[in-house]
């Protein structure tokens, strides 16, 4: 294409795609034939300068004025899950390896100039008040940074519910996120995660996301060298697990096998997925499990069917099986959904 059919083509696409104000062209100007070449230089200048326009300032200025944004609030499994002790406040301080997963709930939250927050999701029986996460993300940005306005949240909910996953965490963390970036708060993602413990002890993980380090009550993160890409299937029974429960159920003091959390962070440093896979372990299985033997019933499915490893997530009740290759995933998940044990099974992979 000859060179002045290119010069054309970006010019037209300087002066016609964006607001024809905010650019100048030195075609305006008339200029004598022998300076065909100077005007050609110019001219690519100018294009040159309305191209950056677009991409830096105009962006930039679409960023600031923005009114809604679209996220994708992604789920989490635990590559493994010890309890050190319990506190006299209750909570119990953990040692944890997390890892973020593709399964994600979308997020549509639009700015509105009413003080309030409308939440509509698409699983009606969830509540909509101060009982969700959501809500309460809200609340606390509200209080604590006196924005004026309010939000307008549409949650499409795919990450099961109440299943070790994190899932209301994760709603929680994309809705603070979204409140920073729509009312300009300019809040670093350390701040973020340090008003998120307030709502939940896995709101600043869903802030930080990828494989970390969780311990304290889980809040004390560590970003983690990133867990090798591999499949995994999920696959959650007809239960829910209430994880305040399970936590008041496990004695801390009777627990003899510890999972090796320093062999698994070892081995996502050596990039060996059968290893991390092989060293996995929950202590909260000796809880959950005895309640819902189907559970277990999972995990020897999944073993049986090619997984590296199965382990139940976070308190249950899902359980998530690493596999070698992605057509011994998909096998196991059709295996899993002729049993009818699990409800609702996916193939995911580490985020």
């Amino acid at each position: 294409m000859p060179i002045n059919d290119v010069y054309g083509l970006l010019h037209c696409f300087a002066i016609h795609i964006m607001p024809r104000h905010n650019f100048i062209s030195l075609y305006h100007f008339p200029m004598p034939a022998y300076t065909f070449w100077l005007r050609e230089f110019f001219d690519l200048y100018l294009i040159l300068y309305n191209v950056f326009y677009i991409i830096f300032v105009y962006k930039k200025l679409e960023i600031k004025n923005m009114d809604s944004i679209r996220l994708k609030a992604r789920a989490k499994i635990n590559l493994g899950l010890d309890v050190l002790g319990k506190r006299e406040n209750g909570y119990h301080d953990v040692k944890m390896v997390m890892q973020t997963v593709g399964i994600y709930d979308r997020l549509i939250i639009t700015r509105i100039p009413e003080d309030d927050i409308r939440i509509n999701i698409n699983l009606k029986f969830l509540p909509v008040n101060e009982n969700n996460l959501i809500y309460k993300a809200y609340k606390l940005m509200k209080d604590e940074y006196g924005f004026s306005g309010g939000i307008d949240v549409d949650l499409n909910k795919f990450i099961p519910i109440a299943a070790g996953m994190a899932g209301g965490s994760t709603d929680a963390a994309s809705t603070m996120f979204a409140i920073n970036k729509l009312f300009n708060l300019g809040l670093s993602n350390a701040e973020l995660m340090e008003q998120g413990v307030k709502i939940g002890a896995d709101v600043p993980y869903c802030i930080m996301r990828g494989t970390a380090l969780a311990e304290g009550i889980g809040e004390k993160l560590t970003k983690l060298t990133p867990m090798p890409h591999c499949y995994i299937v999920v696959a959650k029974p007809p239960i829910n697990v209430s994880t305040k429960m399970v936590y008041e159920s496990l004695d801390s003091g009777a627990i003899t096998k510890h999972p090796d959390i320093d062999g698994i962070i070892e081995a996502i440093n050596e990039g060996d997925v059968k290893k991390v896979a092989e060293r996995m372990g929950n202590v909260l299985e000796d809880v959950t499990i005895p309640m819902y033997p189907v559970i277990a019933k999972i995990k020897n499915d999944m073993l049986a069917n090619g997984a590296y490893n199965a382990m139940m997530s976070g308190s249950g009740p899902t359980v998530f099986g690493i596999f070698p290759d992605e057509q011994t995933a998909l096998n196991c998940k059709e295996y899993l959904k002729s049993q009818e044990d699990a409800r609702q099974v996916y193939i995911t992979e580490t985020f």
